[in-house]
């Protein structure tokens, strides 16, 4: 069965497909290639994001609901408006993040969007419809693990290409207009939530949502390998031209060209060749991926976290 996102891709393949005339085999050989790949992929990106959802929603209704504990973010903030107003944390969730998801369709692209939408919504639904065992009253104990399955969430839905909490998009909204990095931001933003619960619930509670807070951004770190928002990245193959366009045009991105030597085989055989190195924040790392595989899926590819960059990169120009 072929999940939402897949469908969005498959339309859109098939309505190209007759709107193209391939001047080859190859050519149209290529093109389906390249659907195969970017299919397989949103079933990939589906899986996670739907484990996430399943995951965070256990952190919220297993520990954090039960105890009325909050914690940073977009999901913060709709646990403080239900914490004060009684209002279902479902419909929050989804009402708070309408603005962060505009914020990432202008700056991120439309199918990141789609799949934020997606999982944004999903995790409304769970925390509606799910029934989930509440695990412990141990305050202690909810900060921690409540922190740690809301943390394992985001991040699997990270990986997947989409986000459950859209304050990360608003973040890197910011510092593409300042020179603020965006884990100064996110740290100032949640600042201001935690504050404020302490004036309005209680000094404990907003010391306990600290916690929780540190708890799931330590697990969101570990799952996505890394702390830091960018992503460097090395790429070898005989397709590098091809590659390179695709990274300036498609993610909005500058790319570094090295002259350099492939060395192959058991006689050590050399060839030139260029390498390429391109700097991406961490949300943008999924597509990359999928973009480099449609075009070589042998590519040789490299990836170091970077803590932030100053210059050379196109950081006003929205992903299409």
């Amino acid at each position: 069965m072929e999940n939402p996102i897949q469908n969005i891709i498959k339309e859109t393949f098939e309505k190209n497909l007759l709107d193209n005339n391939f001047k080859s085999k190859y050519q149209r050989a290529k093109y389906l290639y390249r659907y195969k790949v970017l299919s397989q992929r949103a079933l990939k990106d589906f899986l996670l994001i739907t484990a996430g959802i399943f995951c965070a929603g256990f952190g919220l209704k297993g520990f954090l609901l039960p105890n009325k504990f909050i914690d940073g973010g977009a999901t913060g903030i709709s646990l403080l408006i239900s914490a004060i107003t009684k209002w279902p944390v479902s419909v929050l969730l989804i009402l708070v993040n309408i603005p962060f998801v505009i914020v990432g369709f202008k700056q991120i692209g439309k199918w990141f969007s789609v799949k934020t939408i997606f999982a944004i919504i999903g995790l409304a639904l769970c925390v509606s419809f799910v029934r989930y065992p509440v695990i412990t009253s141990d305050k202690l104990l909810v900060a921690v693990f409540g922190g740690f399955f809301l943390g394992a969430g985001i991040g699997l839905a990270v990986r997947g290409g989409g986000v459950l909490d859209g304050t990360e998009l608003l973040a890197i909204y910011i510092s593409r207009k300042t020179a603020a990095s965006v884990g100064d931001i996110i740290l100032v933003f949640n600042v201001i939530i935690f504050s404020v619960a302490a004036y309005l619930l209680s000094i404990e509670t907003a010391l306990y949502s600290i916690l929780i807070y540190l708890s799931a951004s330590k697990t969101v770190d570990f799952l996505i390998e890394g702390i830091e928002e960018y992503t460097g990245i090395t790429i070898v193959s005989p397709k590098s031209e091809e590659i390179g366009a695709m990274i300036t045009e498609k993610l909005g991105r500058g790319i570094t060209v090295y002259r350099g030597t492939h060395g192959y085989g058991k006689r050590g055989h050399v060839s030139d060749i260029n390498i390429l190195f391109t700097v991406v924040t961490r949300l943008e790392v999924s597509r990359l991926q999928a973009e480099v595989a449609a075009i070589d899926p042998h590519a040789f590819m490299v990836m170091q976290s970077l803590k932030d960059t100053k210059g050379g990169m196109i950081k006003k120009r929205p992903l299409k």
